[in-house]
This record gives C-alpha cells, sequence and structure tokens, in this order.
C-alpha cells in the first residue's frame, strides 16, 4: 500500500503553505488566542477569505459552477490540513466551505442556491449552526423547537444552547420540529433562517474556549418564508447524516496537534529537558495518538474520494482526533505548565482551548463511542 502523494498534491500543498506565509500577518497567534467566534477572528476571517478565494483557495474542491476548481477530495483535505495547522484563519468559515455549502449544492432549491452559495465561495459569509439544546445535545432527536406552518409561513418558537458564532452570523442552518413529539426523528426539518429576522434573541456564554464562540439563541413566534425550508418536511434526518459526515472528517485538528507537540518538543529541547527518558516516551505517545489519528481520517477521505458515504469508520476517526488532541495538551501540562498560565504561549493555549471542544463539537465523544459500539462492533443498544 502507497501511504506517499503524488507530485500535484505535493505541488499543491506548498502552494497552500506559500500563501499563507505570505497572508498570515505577524501577530496572527494574538488574533487567533480571541477565538473563532471572536470579534477579532471573524474581521480577519472576512480580510483574509476573500483573499483565499481570489487566489482559488477558499472552494477549490467545489464544481466550477459555484466558484470551485473541481480538485479532489485529498486535495480539498490537503487545504483543510495546512489551514488548521496555521490556527484555522479562516474561522467560522470553514463550515460553509466543508459542509454547508455541499449541502445546500445536494439538496438546496436553485433559489436558495443562487441566494447563499456565492457569498460562501467569495468568502464574505459567516453562518451558525442551530441544532443543540438544553435537553437535546447530541441527542438531536429530542429537540423541541418546533417550526408551525401559518399559510405561506413558518412561525418558529424554541431555543438553541452551544451555538457557535451566533453573535455575529448572518444565517443560521437550524433545525426545528415540524411534527411528533421529541425523540421522533422523522419530524424535523431544517430551515435557512437570517439572523436578522424580529424575534431572535442570542446571548454569548462566557467561556474558556474563546469570547463570542457559543451562545443561547432563542426564537419567539419567528416568522419565515416557507421558501426558508431546505428539503421537505421531515427530511431533515437524512441531510444532516450527510452534512455531519462531512463535518466530522473536515476538521484535521491532527495536523494542528501535530505542529504543536513539535513546537512543545523543541521548547523542551532549549531547555535541556529532553533528555529525560519518560518525557521522551510521553512525546512519542503522543506524537503516534496524531498519526493514527491522521491515518483513521484518511481512510474515511478515501471512502468520500470514491464517492462511499462514510460508515462507523468516521466515528472511530472522529474519537481518535480527539484522544490525539488532549494527548498533546496533557503533555504540555505537565512538561511546560508555565507556557499554559498568564500570557503564556499563543499557540499552546489555543490548542488547548479547542482541545476542549473537540470532545463536544460535532457530537461528543461519548456518542461517538456509543456509535461506534453499534455500528462497527455491533454490540446490542442496551450494552453501548
Amino acid at each position: 500500500m502507497d501511504f506517499g502523494w503524488t507530485d500535484r498534491d505535493q505541488a499543491f500543498r506548498a502552494r497552500v503553505r506559500d500563501f499563507l506565509a505570505q497572508e498570515l500577518p505577524s501577530d496572527w497567534d494574538e488574533i487567533r488566542r480571541h477565538g473563532p467566534g471572536s470579534k477579532e477572528q471573524t474581521e480577519f476571517s472576512l480580510e483574509f477569505c476573500p483573499k483565499l478565494a481570489s487566489a482559488r483557495l477558499l472552494v477549490p474542491h467545489w464544481p466550477t459552477a459555484w466558484g470551485g476548481g473541481e480538485l479532489s477530495t485529498w486535495e480539498h483535505f490537503i487545504l483543510g490540513e495546512e489551514m488548521w495547522a496555521a490556527g484555522e484563519p479562516r474561522g467560522a468559515q470553514y463550515m460553509n466551505v466543508n459542509w454547508i455549502g455541499p449541502t445546500l449544492m445536494r439538496f438546496g432549491s436553485e433559489e436558495q442556491r443562487r441566494a447563499f452559495i456565492p457569498q460562501m465561495a467569495a468568502g464574505a459569509a459567516i453562518w451558525c449552526q442551530g441544532f443543540s439544546e438544553p435537553d437535546a445535545g447530541s441527542d438531536l432527536a429530542a429537540l423541541r423547537t418546533r417550526a408551525v406552518l401559518d399559510g405561506d409561513h413558518y412561525v418558529i418558537n424554541g431555543s438553541k444552547i452551544w451555538t457557535s458564532y451566533a453573535g455575529l452570523a448572518e444565517h443560521c442552518f437550524l433545525l426545528a420540529r415540524t411534527a411528533g413529539a421529541p425523540g421522533d426523528k422523522s419530524g424535523i426539518t431544517i430551515f435557512l433562517v437570517p439572523m436578522s429576522t424580529d424575534g431572535i434573541e442570542v446571548r454569548s456564554i462566557p467561556s474558556l474556549i474563546g469570547h463570542g464562540d457559543i451562545h443561547e439563541t432563542f426564537f419567539t413566534d419567528v416568522r419565515i418564508p416557507a421558501t426558508s425550508r431546505l428539503g421537505g418536511e421531515g427530511e431533515a434526518w437524512s441531510i444532516i447524516t450527510y452534512s455531519l459526515a462531512n463535518e466530522r472528517v473536515g476538521i484535521p485538528r491532527y495536523e494542528l496537534s501535530s505542529r504543536v507537540l513539535g513546537d512543545m518538543v523543541a521548547a523542551l529541547k532549549q531547555r535541556g529537558q529532553f533528555r529525560d527518558s519518560a518525557v521522551q516516551a510521553r512525546a512519542g505517545a503522543a506524537h503516534a495518538a496524531c498519526e493514527a489519528a491522521r491515518l483513521l481520517v484518511y481512510r474515511v477521505v478515501d471512502q468520500l474520494a470514491n464517492g462511499r458515504d462514510p460508515d462507523a469508520d468516521a466515528n472511530i476517526a472522529r474519537v481518535a482526533v480527539i484522544r490525539a488532541d488532549h494527548a498533546v495538551t496533557d503533555f504540555g501540562l505537565d512538561f511546560l505548565p508555565d507556557t499554559f498560565s498568564g500570557t503564556g504561549h499563543p499557540a499552546h493555549l489555543a490548542h488547548h482551548e479547542r482541545a476542549i471542544v473537540a470532545g463536544i463539537a460535532a457530537g461528543a465523544a461519548e456518542i461517538q463511542l456509543s456509535l461506534v459500539a453499534r455500528r462497527h462492533l455491533d454490540l446490542p443498544r442496551e450494552a453501548c
């Protein structure tokens, strides 16, 4: 089996690295410390992503009809690796690139595609994801937010929590119940909701992971036209399955973890503290975790590249990425604790904060393990 990259792949990676070296400012580490949902990084991404688009590096894997270059799945993933290795300067817009845009291409009406996709391809759109609720986290079937058809409009009432990027987003990719009771996944529908609509209130949730990243979002008699519905009523589950498969493998955090680990090892060598065999063993274990995550993710990318929908391998890869994140941040906390306190080291602190999120976003680690038990190990539900 050949694990090498083609000459074309290597040339594309070099092109992305050259772009980042040229366009990222000297204070980029400080900017990203504010968090991808912050005003500072959002403003930065709205300057940076149009430059990516001009260089044909924002959505190169998209169809040419929507501003892409129809590059391969692997080239798309190389782009993601390099962006994450640099600390993800696309900010919230990575969601547009990885899954919101492709979901609209596949399931959206012609009107919806023309209204939203060009802005995403230009690097000028910020969206948020309205999934989780106080009583419906990773178990989306339990959601209670309801949308009732009233003539040619829907009226939405309910609330969302942990809504990433809601404070500055222009639109929300919203899940709401149009039929059935909580627990019935067949009654859930997707809506594309302008965040400026009357009746929407957003409250920021203070957190360790960055100012402005997560929020509570309340919907009180929010009226939106029926044309804002994505797909038919009750079709959300099949659409979201497609979307989340793209999101879960579209975030190569292991690449950032690997780069941060290399920086930590270099710092320990400079201090003369890397001669200890216990330190070397822990560094080796963290590196192995990153490489294991990389190869498991590549297995899923290969499925996508060959036109197959990801199976339980996507859940296994997600768990491996989470464990790699934690292995690196735990290594740093144990052997370079001073870089995690006070002003500290921006890259170490940013990685630590994002690792906190890694086990929650796009489905909690515990849910992923339960899915692995059922889909991969074929264990009965009561044993999971």
